[in-house]
């Protein structure tokens, strides 16, 4: 699962992706849903069965207190292998680390791009020394940027240094196309070149690069088939990407011999509309007053992917 704990930040980074939904406003989401309270973090983990958490912003560690809450919360219901790991573009010091150990298994650094020259001179090469001493797994974060390989100074430092191609969003396109970027196609998000600045780095055996497609095509789908595989409806067809398909009827008229022929399972009523399996609704809704299409979305009441009328 995702933990977004707050969209509050200090800092500016020109590439920083997040939606005008979340930046600079002190939300909490878990995965695609926004959440206010620890009883809805929790059924967010459960519908997806999760075995581990990474709590992100944002800048999580202004909110300290919020972040040992519901750290505690997940290891408490879940168990203590329930991996939690903690994005964060401070360098805590050992009372911060402290208040998360026993909470959060691995810290993510992310320095700002202007001191990778200089790591190791840095509070964030400090951290990391010290997190490691005290149990912590530690790793630095970052998108792929020009000048990357300054890192390399500080992975004897860590335990991993993940590189995340660099991805065009909506808040940061204007300062992208200052800087000459443009993305790499019409498909994705990833931004042309930024594969070839991290790849002469990727080859450390400490060293992983996640790509936009992996993210979008890998990491999302299976987040959402094992949320599918928890909530869909028994007359709902969970598909390869973990999207669920279903029909609807907007009754304008009697269905009540229609409903006769279908088993419970097979359908649900909801405020005016009947909501049931899509091929039930194609083989046999031609007769039936109303309006008809087949709905795609996320699973658990997510967004809406497609509408198909009938």
């Amino acid at each position: 699962m995702v933990l977004f704990v707050t969209g509050r930040c200090r800092r500016t980074c020109w590439y920083c992706p997040l939606s005008r939904e979340r930046k600079g406003r002190d939300v909490v989401f878990a995965n695609e849903r926004r959440v206010s309270s620890p009883s809805e973090v929790l059924e967010t983990a459960e519908s997806m069965s999760a075995l581990g958490t990474g709590i992100t912003g944002g800048e999580p560690l202004l909110e300290l207190d919020r972040v040992v809450e519901y750290a505690r919360l997940l290891k408490e219901h879940f168990g203590p292998d329930h991996q939690i790991h903690l994005y964060t573009g401070l360098a805590p010091d050992e009372p911060v680390l402290r208040r998360l150990q026993g909470l959060v298994d691995e810290i993510r650094l992310h320095p700002p791009h202007e001191v990778w020259p200089c790591i190791l001179d840095t509070d964030f090469a400090k951290s990391a020394v010290l997190a490691r001493r005290m149990g912590f797994l530690v790793g630095i974060e970052v998108p792929a940027l020009p000048g990357i390989e300054d890192l390399a100074a500080a992975l004897p430092l860590l335990d991993f240094l993940n590189i995340n191609e660099l991805e065009w969003g909506e808040t940061c396109a204007a300062a992208m196309r200052e800087r000459g970027l443009e993305p790499e196609d019409g498909l994705h998000n990833a931004v042309l070149g930024a594969r070839q600045w991290a790849e002469k780095l990727s080859l450390h055996p400490r060293v992983h690069f996640c790509s936009s497609a992996f993210k979008d095509s890998v990491q999302l789908r299976e987040r959402l088939k094992r949320i599918a595989a928890n909530t869909a409806r028994p007359f709902e067809e969970v598909t390869d990407d973990g999207t669920v398909v279903y029909g609807v009827l907007e009754v304008a008229g009697p269905v009540a011999e229609f409903l006769e022929g279908l088993d419970g399972d097979d359908y649900v009523v909801c405020e005016g509309r009947i909501e049931m399996a899509w091929w039930v609704l194609a083989d046999h809704g031609a007769g039936l007053p109303g309006r008809k299409y087949v709905v795609e979305r996320y699973p658990n009441g997510g967004m809406v992917v497609e509408v198909t009328p009938l």
